[in-house]
This record gives structure tokens, sequence and C-alpha cells, in this order.
């Protein structure tokens, strides 16, 4: 019954986060475009301060499910096979991006959008959108091993 549990807490919060990146990057960032900059600023810096802490709840459960179920299944990293590090590999280095994304850019455009320095919050923009398409591209990776890898 907990490998269900942790099952379904890792599943849910990757997609939760690689959803919600593929709908920032491909359907809001172009709808968004038309608006006027600093309307549009203000509108992603209003998302971001919504959906980063919940990124971040998000990593916390993939965490701590993804090693509680390494653990229950394999009995630690020495017997997992080769997808589940792979996974792993992705998912630290989509970890380590975010937290990047939070502590740099993130926090620049917070800080510009509030002193209406529009320039300087879309070059931070712009860093956080390139940030996300990679971290998009990791998160469909990881999926994709962690959906097939057992198949390999």
């Amino acid at each position: 019954m907990m490998l269900i549990f942790l099952l379904g807490a890792h599943i849910l919060a990757a997609v939760f986060w690689v959803g919600g990146m593929a709908f920032a990057y491909t359907i809001l960032r172009p709808a968004a475009g038309a608006i006027e900059p600093p309307v549009r600023l203000i509108l992603w810096r209003d998302v971001f301060k919504r959906f980063l802490p919940w990124v971040a709840l998000a990593i916390v459960a993939l965490l701590a499910s993804g090693y509680g179920m390494m653990f229950l299944t394999f009995g630690g990293f020495h017997k997992a096979p080769l997808f589940v590090h792979v996974m792993q590999g992705t998912g630290v280095a989509m970890m380590l991006i975010y937290l990047h994304l939070y502590f740099a850019p993130w926090r620049r455009m917070q800080v510009a959008v509030q002193d209406a320095q529009w320039p300087l919050a879309g070059r931070q923009l712009a860093s956080i959108r390139k940030l996300v398409a990679i971290n998009l591209v990791l998160g469909i990776v990881t999926v994709l091993v962690g959906s097939t890898g057992r198949y390999w």
C-alpha cells in the first residue's frame, strides 16, 4: 500500500510540474505576447508568484516519494536499474535549474517589476523563459524515462 501511495504522489507531482511548464511555455507565453510589456511583466510576476511555491512542494514530494520507492522497491541505490538513475539525474538537474531560476532571475524580476524597471524585468523574464524551456525538455525526458524505463 505504501508503494501505491508513493507512486501516486510521484506521478501527481511530476504531472503538475511538467504540465505547468508546458502550459506556461506553449499556451500562456504566446497568448501574453500581445499584451503591453508592463502589463505582461506584471502578469508573469503574478503567475510565477503562484506557481513557483507549488513547484517547491512538488520537488519535496518527488524527492520523498522517489527515494522512498527506491528503497522500498530496490533496497537502495546499488540495486536500482539504470532508468531509475537516469530519472534521478535528470530530476536533480531540473531541481538545480529551478533553484537557480528562483533565487536569481525570479528574485531580480520581482524587484524590477516592483520598481517599474521594465527593460530589466524583461531581461529577467527572458532568462526565466530559457530556463523553463530547458527544464521542460528535461521534464519530458524524465517522464518518458520514468514511464518506459522498466521496459528497456
